[in-house]
């Protein structure tokens, strides 16, 4: 049997439009091997590339395949992250992650501040994106009501000699039911993982398409995966605006960066789950402004104080603390320039601006902003606005959020064993 390999590549005169002939001749059995820019290719995009644009896009699938390498060669487990305002949607950012046996595909929102995982599953109610078919594995099986990962979960239940759970996530509710199964994060298969198998949601504010608990509680992933990762990770997040999972979530202790600064992580008993630390000041430019110390300082008790979060988008402040940056940076700007709002944004301009840096100061940790990380730029570019802003006032505003806008382009290491998290800039758009 004569076997045809056919090859046909991407060229400079196939980016200028020239339209290469896509029949081959078959002669017996024919294998055809056809560049996915191609004008035969069926995964060619709807809009036709520009020659720049085709090769930044080559380039960032290269990037992403040699992290897959990588992980390969050196035992390390590096798991892509990617924007999903740009792919789904949402303002979170999301892993690949393949569930049961054979494998099912999901895209998971990051979570550093909760811990069980959750995910639609078939016939849920309410639930919009890709669903989960427990149907379809083999290695599926319910958690009964007398296993101790039932106690662990909120609200947790019995039904049919099954646990099941309730919670709320912002203004959503959602039901589920324990469960367990394989799941794989880059090439680590790890088995009888427990989480949530969503049966009903509510509301908008949960990700829709499930979520990976990264916190530091009794069913998170750090928990769940202790003897293999070491309850330590970090990650980069690119920017919003990517359009790749050019990001990375590295998991355990191996290829974690050598040099970077760290800062103590504080335990609260009540909140076990978050990430606090000591944000001791906050300087704009040189000045460190004028905050009083306890808008900054740590409380158990009240739940106060500072946390790194991956799912807030913006960082937001307590009140005098938002106060007194906001001024400062009006200041330095320039108090001359008319000052307007957008939506939650009570600091944008309407012209171009010269823009003063922001520094967290952390105990053992400074952490300076670059220009993209604190100004957010309208549609049109005709407006930018300071990035932050002050906490809700609906809400317990005793917290300062650290949030993905301002961590993004940064490598992020949660080393729990050593109660640290360590911070260092990193570009990964």
């Amino acid at each position: 049997m004569k076997l045809t390999l056919s090859l046909l590549f991407l060229s400079l005169s196939l980016v200028q439009g020239l339209n290469p002939k896509c029949d081959v001749q078959d002669n017996g059995s024919t294998l055809q091997v056809i560049h996915v820019f191609s004008p035969c290719s069926p995964f060619r995009p709807s809009k036709p590339l520009s020659w720049e644009e085709s090769v930044l896009q080559m380039q960032a699938k290269d990037t992403t395949r040699l992290q897959f390498l990588d992980s390969l060669v050196a035992r390390k487990s590096i798991v892509p992250i990617a924007s999903g305002r740009q792919i789904i949607q949402s303002p979170t950012y999301i892993v690949r992650a393949k569930i049961g046996t054979p494998p099912q595909t999901l895209l998971l929102a990051m979570d550093t501040s909760n811990d069980a995982a959750w995910i639609p599953c078939t016939a849920c109610d309410g639930c919009a994106s890709t669903l989960f078919a427990p149907e379809k594995s083999t290695t599926f099986k319910n958690v009964s009501c007398a296993a101790p990962e039932c106690k662990q979960v909120p609200n947790p239940g019995c039904g049919v000699s099954s646990c099941n759970f309730n919670l709320t996530y912002g203004s959503s509710s959602i039901a589920a039911n324990l469960v367990q199964d394989t799941i794989t994060l880059a090439t680590d298969p790890v088995p009888s993982y427990t989480f949530g198998c969503v049966s009903k949601t509510t509301g908008t504010s949960a990700p829709p398409q499930g979520l990976l608990g990264l916190g530091r509680g009794p069913l998170s992933l750090l928990s769940q995966t202790q003897n293999l990762y070491q309850s330590t990770f970090s990650y980069c997040l690119p920017s919003f605006k990517s359009l790749n999972f050019s990001g990375s979530l590295r998991l355990g202790p191996v290829a974690q960066p050598k040099r970077i600064k760290y800062t103590p992580l504080l335990n609260n008993p009540r909140r076990s789950s978050l990430y606090y630390v000591n944000l001791e000041a906050i300087s704009v430019g040189r000045k460190v402004v004028d905050i009083p110390p306890a808008a900054l300082a740590f409380n158990p008790t009240t739940g106060a104080g500072t946390i790194f979060d991956s799912g807030t988008v913006f960082t937001r402040l307590v009140a005098p603390v938002y106060v007194a940056v906001r001024d400062e940076f009006r200041r330095r700007v320039g108090p001359k320039l008319t000052v307007t709002s957008l939506g939650g944004f009570d600091t944008c301009y309407n012209v171009p601006i010269v823009v003063p840096t922001i520094t967290f100061i952390f105990t053992g940790m400074n952490v300076t902003l670059p220009q993209d990380n604190i100004l957010i730029h309208s549609t049109a570019g005709s407006t930018t606005c300071l990035a932050m802003a002050g906490a809700p006032d609906n809400v317990n505003s005793v917290l300062n959020v650290i949030a993905n806008m301002q961590q993004q382009n940064h490598r992020v290491l949660y080393d729990v064993p050593n109660s640290r998290v360590g911070v260092a800039r990193e570009l990964c758009t």
